[in-house]
């Protein structure tokens, strides 16, 4: 199937195949449709499977339609749970919709609300929020919400994690009870669930790829390492040139810090992605390793879930999450709609019940890589995963 049968219009195919992209994702295949007959959808889906164009794409459309020309107000809201998913929200409304004339903003936290304010005055179709500070300028009276017409939960077991349940709930009451509603999730534990049906009417059920499973395009590979040698162990691996960039994942902030700077002591540009860091270093460092002045992005859990960058060709767990789902989330940067990936982790005496419990997860033991000069002596297997890089024709992420 190619986008051309999806009954979109030629904006924005025009737009897509701008961008080369030719196929739809599963997600999208199923998705668009249902959005543009006006169904609402429950999505569970994890990220990188093309979600984002999947409700980004019918919104567009829906809002390119006679009957919304000249009406005011906003129509259609996006909430997101983190500041860097939001940012590339929006930056994907910026590029499909480049041939339309409806106007978007993105609005979060962390930052002056000045421009925000701006941007809301000005009059705008489509917001993307984050859930706090969307309340507070609802509060304060800078955004109504009575005129929506599409309501979009992003990474919603996300939302629920972080906190932010109570104010998608007050959100939510400020919303007009006739909307379509999109609600997409990496999972559905009973809170999602129970805001699923008090959400949405008779919505279309998709399950794409559910968080217990990896991409088969993910080459995985575990290395044991005594935890003082990790950093040694890093810097080994990041003298492959063919790791052209690498997002490497800590558990602590401090510990980002510390991989960053030993990483550019020796010659290895490298920045750090945490909560510590203001808004404007975090979209720099972002920035950075998008265009490939920085080679390895360091970052915390905040990240695991949201960035996008495309042709990501390694994903490093340089310390093993506390929480099995979050491995799957981890690795998910890499691999993403079609294209292939390595991600490699390691795992120091320590942390051994934490990669079983990740192993009984997927179901199978991660391969070892062995022959390493760091090596402890908790070798379980021999396969060794290759640093070759794959190389694709793109798709939509």
């Amino acid at each position: 199937m190619t986008f051309n049968e999806l009954n979109l219009i030629t904006p924005l195919l025009d737009s897509l195949n701008k961008q080369g992209y030719i196929q739809p994702t599963p997600i999208q295949e199923k998705a668009i449709p249902n959005i543009l007959q006006g169904n609402d959808i429950l999505g569970c889906a994890q990220t990188g499977t093309g979600k984002t164009a999947a409700f980004a794409l019918p919104i567009l459309q829906l809002l390119s339609k006679p009957e919304h020309n000249g009406s005011h107000g906003i129509k259609a809201l996006v909430l997101a749970p983190t500041r860097e998913l939001a940012l590339q929200i929006k930056e994907s409304f910026t590029a499909y919709g480049s041939n339309l004339n409806l106007r978007h903003t993105v609005i979060f936290g962390g930052v002056s609300q000045h421009t925000q304010v701006q941007n809301l005055r000005k009059g705008v179709d489509i917001v993307i929020a984050t859930p706090g500070r969307l309340l507070d300028l609802v509060n304060q009276g800078y955004i109504k919400l009575h005129t929506i017409k599409y309501l979009v939960l992003d990474e919603a077991d996300r939302m629920l994690d972080m906190g932010f349940i109570n104010d998608i709930k007050k959100i939510i009451a400020e919303l007009p009870a006739k909307k379509q509603t999109i609600l997409l999730s990496a999972t559905v534990p009973v809170e999602i669930k129970k805001l699923a049906d008090k959400l949405l009417h008779n919505p279309v059920s998709i399950n794409i790829e559910p968080v217990t499973s990896t991409s088969a395009l993910i080459q995985q590979g575990i290395y044991y390492v005594n935890r003082e040698n990790k950093r040694a162990l890093l810097r080994h691996i990041l003298q492959d040139a063919l790791i052209e960039n690498a997002l490497v994942f800590t558990r602590t902030k401090r510990g980002a810090d510390k991989v960053v700077k030993e990483l550019n002591r020796n010659k290895i540009k490298a920045e750090a992605i945490h909560g510590n860091k203001s808004q404007n270093a975090r979209e720099k460092a972002l920035r950075g390793f998008k265009n490939r002045t920085t080679r390895v992005l360091v970052a915390t859990d905040i990240a695991s879930r949201g960035i996008d960058i495309d042709n990501l060709t390694h994903v490093i767990n340089f310390e093993l999450p506390e929480e099995a789902e979050t491995y799957v989330h981890r690795i998910g940067r890499t691999g993403r709609a079609g294209s292939s990936g390595i991600a490699v982790s390691f795992c120091s005496p320590d942390e051994i019940p934490l990669l079983r419990s990740i192993n009984k997860l997927l179901h199978r033991n991660i391969d070892e890589i062995k022959g390493h000069p760091f090596g402890n002596g908790n070798s379980n297997n021999s396969t060794t995963v290759s640093n070759q890089k794959h190389r694709q024709k793109p798709q939509l992420a």
